[in-house]
């Protein structure tokens, strides 16, 4: 997809310009480069993917990028990640709504390859502030039909006459816009904010330290069930 104006090497063609060894583009945060992919540069002809790939693919290809331009990043991993992969279980309550490598919950980003896009102090920022820098097309929504039913969950497909809602408890529901009364869309993630009360500063690092590992145990083209 981004090869066949890229090149392959990231070196740039007719159609694009060099993404691999061209300053400004080396210059570029990883969260630069992700919103590049996501909304696409209208003025400069490059479109946006973020209706056709996931979090985790955008992540996925900023991540390769930085292979092409020779900067992939060597972590420094922080805290107890073995600790980390019991607490994203249990007392962190993670698993309950994401996912790694195929187990976990269902309702939130899969984060089987978060910790190779992001450095641990982006990490540790996510987890204490889920409110910060939200998309708003990833917030909950309360949905109340002309029938007197209400649903709370998130929109994943919405066309012109109907849109399909995952509800919080994994089910998913196609509702026809014209049986909905009202839609109102919340103006705060699912995801907790209390975890610096709930969990040590240490517990945090070991959350975060786990994440990284279980990311650096996946190959850059290798895709999760959710990244689909």
């Amino acid at each position: 997809m981004c090869a066949g104006c890229h090149g392959l090497d990231g070196s740039g063609g007719e159609h694009a310009p060099n993404i691999a060894t061209r300053v400004e583009a080396q210059r570029l945060g990883d969260n630069e480069l992700s919103k590049i992919v996501q909304d696409g540069i209208p003025a400069g002809g490059m479109p946006g993917f973020g209706s056709r790939l996931s979090t985790g693919q955008i992540n996925a290809v900023v991540l390769y990028l930085r292979v092409l331009q020779g900067r992939q990043r060597r972590t420094l991993l922080v805290g107890n990640q073995e600790r980390g992969r019991e607490l994203f279980s249990t007392k962190g309550g993670c698993s309950e709504c994401h996912s790694i490598a195929g187990e976990g919950g269902f309702i939130a980003p899969d984060l089987s390859t978060y910790g190779a896009s992001h450095s641990p102090e982006e990490i540790r920022t996510a987890i204490l502030d889920p409110n910060r820098n939200l998309d708003p097309r990833k917030l909950p929504v309360t949905i109340n039909t002309k029938a007197g039913k209400a649903y709370l969950g998130l929109v994943r497909n919405e066309d012109n006459v109907s849109l399909q809602l995952q509800t919080t408890d994994g089910n998913f529901y196609s509702l026809q816009k014209s049986a909905i009364a009202q839609v109102r869309r919340a103006k705060q993630s699912l995801m907790p904010a209390d975890f610096a009360s709930r969990l040590a500063s240490s517990e945090i690092d070991d959350i975060v330290g786990f994440l990284i590992t279980a990311a650096q145990k996946r190959s850059p083209g290798e895709r999760s069930e959710d990244d689909e």
